[in-house]
């Protein structure tokens, strides 16, 4: 899965012109939030021929809630497009992501495009229902590419004045929203993506955040401004001393591969602790494979 994802409007020409050169490892034509209604129709045609001529991201696109009148013309746009994935908003659960994994199917045929190669990024906490059934997602399709979740539509569903305090920390309410995406994610077997970090003029602050949700288990972040990409791509690389720590960890289990417990530097690692190694090493390999 990808270190960060950039919204980018898809009704601005502008910003789409720049968007490939900002360094995302994944764009996302938003053609929900960022565009009026009056601006929809265009949004999809530039969307769609952005799509045509893509250069190194990956590119999805954020379409309108699946029981909107215009999800279905968003699909029927930009599926012949062949972006890489979907991203739906106000996700209800693994039910919303089956249908659209069908109308998929159908859209991928009619344009000639490979059986299930668009993938499906919900966003899982927007409507306050579909809290109740994160865990539903571990019975998707098998075109979910990962979980991500966001505060803003949820803080208004409820009627919140604030989902953060006066130190830019989420309230309970949404740290709970946040905590059981990321279980979520873990039983579906994807990555959890972490939501966008508003203060886009705060890259200390931004650092500080994608620090932390890289410690508690996220896999890569959504960003707002193309100023936020190349910290958020820092913050979830492994650096040289994760790494080699890593392989050695890898390198000792290998050796012994029937072994449980085994000691390193005067350490007891376990198996724990190869599954971290491992997903280390993976998430260097994949930052590479980007950096290429």
């Amino acid at each position: 899965m990808n270190r960060s994802f950039l919204f980018v409007p898809a009704d601005s020409e502008k910003k789409l012109s720049k968007a490939d050169d900002v360094g995302a490892d994944a764009l996302i034509l938003d053609l929900e939030d960022s565009v009026q209604g009056e601006s929809k129709a265009r949004a999809r045609q530039l969307a769609r021929e952005f799509l045509t001529g893509k250069g190194g991201a990956e590119v999805w696109v954020r379409i309108n809630p699946l029981d909107s009148a215009d999800a279905l013309d968003d699909l029927r746009e930009v599926i012949p497009g062949g972006p890489s994935g979907i991203v739906l908003p106000k996700s209800g659960g693994a039910r919303d992501v089956n249908q659209l994994s069908m109308l998929i199917d159908v859209l991928e045929q009619e344009s000639g495009l490979s059986a299930g190669q668009t993938m499906i990024l919900p966003i899982a906490t927007e409507r306050a229902a579909a809290l109740f059934h994160l865990h539903e997602y571990a019975q998707a399709s098998p075109r979910l590419a990962g979980l991500t979740w966001g505060a803003e539509d949820l803080s208004a569903a409820v009627g919140a004045t604030a989902n953060r305090d006066k130190s830019g920390n989420w309230l309970p309410p949404y740290q709970l929203a946040r905590s059981l995406s990321l279980f979520a994610a873990a039983s579906a077997g994807v990555p959890a993506i972490d939501t966008v970090y508003t203060d886009y003029r705060n890259a200390e602050g931004l650092a500080q955040y994608a620090s932390e949700a890289r410690r508690d288990g996220f896999a890569g972040m959504l960003a707002i401004h193309p100023a936020q990409v190349a910290v958020i791509n820092d913050a979830f690389t492994p650096t040289a001393a994760e790494i080699d720590r890593a392989a050695k960890i890898a390198a000792l289990f290998a050796a012994e591969p029937d072994a449980g417990v085994l000691g390193m530097n005067g350490e007891m690692i376990d198996r724990p602790h190869l599954l971290q190694a491992k997903r280390i090493l993976e998430m260097a390999a994949r930052s590479d494979r980007k950096k290429q």
